[in-house]
């Protein structure tokens, strides 16, 4: 077919609304809001000391900078069956799925139509009484007809684009709303973890105090069997051994529980696997997480702060597509169809039967409906922005406490075991003047307790300093970008 040297009214006027649509879009163009963050967090330059980098492919696996094969292991279980995760890759798939519907709805939609109909008329019927009158009148009667048909609500002033944009907002929102369900999922499992660990080492101390709590128990009815020692002495030496032992339900109680937990984050029955319980060993080493990049780099990195963002955009652009609506929406449809009452015409210049259709639709009088509709996507746009500051807010303040107690964390670990080196020479010195008789049982008891609270502290400072390393992950963002 040659292609005319002048277009057609109709091209035109396509043409001609394909760049009004292009041109005009109503409602603001998202902006980013200014914070002013510092430009450094106030604890990162005691935090930031160069630890060794994990051996990791995924920027994301900022557990294996533990250096633990059993912390890696529970945390990718986690990851791979916890059922809250599974939600929320769910939900991503929803919100994927609106915004593929709000784009399809800026484009035409075509369809194909057809129909074969037939009837035997009632005489009865008025229809059937009447035409029953008329030669070559039958009773039985068809119908066929075949028809493509197109429609397209030309979006003119930019509204319905502002919905699709709303909507890719959403959608991304969820993408980061998954990063942070997946980073709460792994930071919960290395802390459960993490505790487990905290835990049997305090039932370790426990049973070594106990241990020597008995020895001394026994040490004491000896010497009161050679009459050296009181009866006083005998029952104190044994409440202080039930009190080592009264220690030990309410630590393998704590051990359930955070098993169980642990158990639920990888998305398993509690009690299903004891191999982690069975199997002690010592806690990892705390790596301090570093932030070069200072609170700003939380806009980026951070899953539920880029979430907060993400639906700011999409409160912005609501705000358009409720402004869209003061504006006229011209609709254009057309029908390419032929019908007749046999297949034999239904091809035929005669069948042939097209249609077209230009519609306008425009909310003239609706006394206030549309700018109470404005009103309220501007009032949840400032909701939004203020939801946004504070998870800004809220995160720069998780970094900084993490680090504050990753920090103290060590210091009181370090100071903690010169404590135990020093009270465990004093134990010795003293159990053995006990011996001699030079000094009495008190001595001895306030040694034992002082060694027994000084390793229960320091196994705890240990276990608090690695989940001060994993909050400060987690408060990081975990190594996720967008």
């Amino acid at each position: 077919m040659p292609i005319p040297h002048r277009p057609s009214p109709a091209i035109a006027a396509i043409a001609l609304t394909g760049v009004l649509a292009a041109a005009c879009t109503v409602g603001p163009d998202y902006q980013r809001p200014a914070l002013g963050l510092p430009t450094a967090f106030h604890n990162a330059p005691a935090a930031a000391a160069p630890a060794t980098p994990p051996q990791a492919t995924d920027g994301d696996a900022w557990w294996l900078a533990f250096h633990d094969p059993e912390l890696t292991r529970v945390v990718e279980a986690a990851l791979a069956g916890n059922q809250d995760l599974a939600g929320a890759e769910a939900r991503l798939r929803q919100e994927r799925s609106l915004a593929r519907l709000a784009g399809a709805n800026l484009l035409p939609a075509a369809q194909l139509t057809g129909q074969a109909a037939a009837q035997h008329q009632s005489l009865d019927s008025p229809l059937g009484e009447i035409a029953s009158h008329f030669p070559g009148y039958s009773r039985d009667q068809a119908q066929y007809d075949l028809g493509a048909g197109a429609s397209w609500e030309i979006d003119l002033f930019g509204g319905d684009r502002r919905a699709a944009q709303a909507s890719r907002a959403d959608a991304k929102a969820a993408q980061a709303g998954l990063a942070a369900v997946r980073l709460s999922v792994a930071a919960d499992a290395a802390d459960a973890y993490l505790q487990i660990r905290a835990l049997q080492a305090r039932l370790d101390i426990a049973a070594r105090q106990e241990a020597t709590a008995r020895d001394l128990a026994a040490l004491v009815e000896r010497r009161r069997g050679e009459g050296v020692a009181s009866e006083r002495e005998a029952h104190q030496a044994r409440a202080a051994l039930e009190g080592v032992e009264a220690r030990v339900p309410p630590l393998k109680a704590a051990l359930e529980a955070q098993a169980a937990r642990l158990a639920i984050l990888m998305g398993q029955v509690p009690g299903a696997d004891r191999d982690l319980i069975d199997h002690r060993a010592a806690a990892p080493d705390a790596p301090r997480p570093t932030a070069a990049d200072g609170p700003a780099g939380l806009l980026r990195r951070r899953p539920d702060v880029v979430a907060a963002e993400r639906r700011l955009a999409a409160a912005d652009a609501r705000i358009g597509a409720a402004i869209g609506d003061y504006y006229p929406k011209v609709s254009l449809a057309g029908l390419l169809g032929v019908e007749s009452l046999s297949t034999a015409n239904l091809f035929t210049n005669g069948a042939y039967q097209p249609q077209a259709i230009a519609g306008l639709r425009w909310r003239l009088f609706d006394f206030g409906r549309i700018d109470a509709e404005v009103d309220g996507a501007k009032a949840r746009r400032a909701e939004a922005l203020a939801a946004y500051r504070q998870t800004v807010l809220r995160a720069a303040g998780d970094v900084e406490t993490a680090f504050s107690a990753l920090i103290e964390s060590e210091a009181e670990t370090d100071a903690l075991a010169r404590q135990i080196d020093d009270l465990t020479q004093a134990r010795s010195q003293a159990q053995m003047a006990y011996a001699n008789g030079a000094v009495s049982l008190i001595e001895v008891l306030d040694a034992d307790r002082g060694v027994l609270d000084a390793s229960e502290r320091l196994a705890q400072a240990r276990a608090d300093a690695d989940r001060a390393a994993v909050a400060a992950y987690r408060a990081l963002g975990g190594g996720w970008s967008a």
